[in-house]
C-alpha cells in the first residue's frame, strides 16, 4: 500500500478545494466521496484509499489532490452524510404522508449510523483537531427529525406525547449495537418496532395511506 502523505494543516487542506472546480474535476471529487462513504460504512475508516480511487475511476494522485489527508476525506464524507440526511427529511415530507415520511427517514438514519460507525476512529481525532466540524452540524439532525415528528403529530398519525430528543436517543442506541453481519437488518426491524410504538394510541389507526 502506498504511503499516505504527511498531515496537512486545516487551512492548507481547505485551500486545496477552495477554488471552483472544472466539471470533470467536480465529477471526480463527487465520485470519490460517494465511493468513500460506502467503503467506510462497509470496512471502517481504514478502508484502502487506493481501492477507493480505483472504484471511483481515478488514480490515487487525483484522490490526494482533492483530499490531502485521510481525515480530510473523512470530514467531507461525514458532512455529506449529515447534509443528505437533512435533505431527505424535506424530500420525504414533500412526497409522503407524515408518518410514512418519518418512518422512511428513520430507516435512512440506519445508513447514516452505519457510515458514522465506520468513521468513528477518525471522527474522534477530528473532534480534538477541528473545532468547527461538530459545531457546524450540531443540532441539524435533531431539527430535521423534529420537523417530521411535528408534522406526524399534527396529522394525528403518531401519538401526541412524542419528543424528538427521546426518539433520537432511541435511534442512537443503534450506534452501540454489536457489529454483526445482520446489524443493518436488525436495526431496520428495531426502527419498525419503534414506529409501531409511535403510532400506538394515535388519533388515526394504522399507517397513513397514500
Amino acid at each position: 500500500m502506498a504511503a499516505e502523505p504527511p498531515v496537512i494543516s486545516g487551512d492548507k487542506a481547505e485551500a486545496a478545494v477552495a477554488k471552483p472546480l472544472r466539471a470533470d474535476a467536480q465529477r471526480n471529487r463527487d465520485a470519490l466521496v460517494e465511493v468513500a462513504a460506502k467503503a467506510f460504512a462497509a470496512q471502517g475508516v481504514d478502508a484502502s484509499l487506493e481501492e477507493i480511487a480505483r472504484q471511483a475511476g481515478v488514480g490515487i494522485g487525483t484522490l490526494y489532490r482533492h483530499f490531502p489527508t485521510r481525515e480530510h476525506l473523512v470530514e467531507v464524507v461525514y458532512r455529506r452524510e449529515v447534509e443528505g440526511l437533512c435533505q431527505a427529511a424535506d424530500e420525504l415530507a414533500r412526497d409522503h404522508a407524515p408518518d410514512l415520511a418519518l418512518e422512511q427517514w428513520m430507516q435512512r438514519f440506519v445508513d447514516y449510523i452505519a457510515t458514522k460507525r465506520g468513521l468513528s476512529t477518525s471522527l474522534r481525532i477530528l473532534l480534538t483537531t477541528n473545532s468547527t466540524l461538530f459545531s457546524d452540524v450540531s443540532g441539524r439532525v435533531t431539527l430535521a427529525l423534529r420537523r417530521l415528528i411535528d408534522a406526524a403529530v399534527a396529522d394525528g398519525s403518531i401519538r401526541g406525547d412524542v419528543d424528538a430528543s427521546d426518539v433520537l436517543h432511541a435511534l442512537g442506541g443503534i450506534y452501540s449495537a454489536p457489529d454483526t453481519k445482520d446489524w443493518r437488518d436488525r436495526s431496520r426491524r428495531l426502527v419498525s418496532l419503534l414506529m409501531d410504538g409511535l403510532r400506538f394510541g394515535a388519533a388515526k389507526s394504522g399507517p397513513s395511506k397514500e
